[in-house]
């Protein structure tokens, strides 16, 4: 994910804006892996091989959801992987 996109990006459930973006991995000006987060309703979207996963909870991959938290369960914040929506490890 470039950046810039960061610009444009809205929490597809509540509509807030801005997200905060954490970056675990880097490539020059992509992101390769990071998460998106809404304050608002304390949702979590993760960025995987460079693309923001940025579905509504119905059609969200819970296996997907839980293999990235354990993955950088030391990398985000513990309200994220204790009580994260739609999935968390509690």
């Amino acid at each position: 994910m470039q950046r810039k996109l960061l610009d444009i990006l809205a929490c597809p459930i509540d509509k807030y804006y801005p997200l905060n973006l954490l970056e675990f991995t880097t490539k020059g000006d992509l992101i390769v892996d990071g998460v998106l987060l809404c304050d608002k309703c304390r949702r979590f979207y993760p960025i995987i091989d460079e693309i923001p996963v940025m579905l509504p909870d119905e059609l969200r991959d819970g296996k997907e959801d839980r293999d990235f938290l354990r993955r950088w369960k030391e990398r985000l914040p513990s309200e994220v992987v204790q009580s994260g929506r739609p999935i968390n490890l509690s």
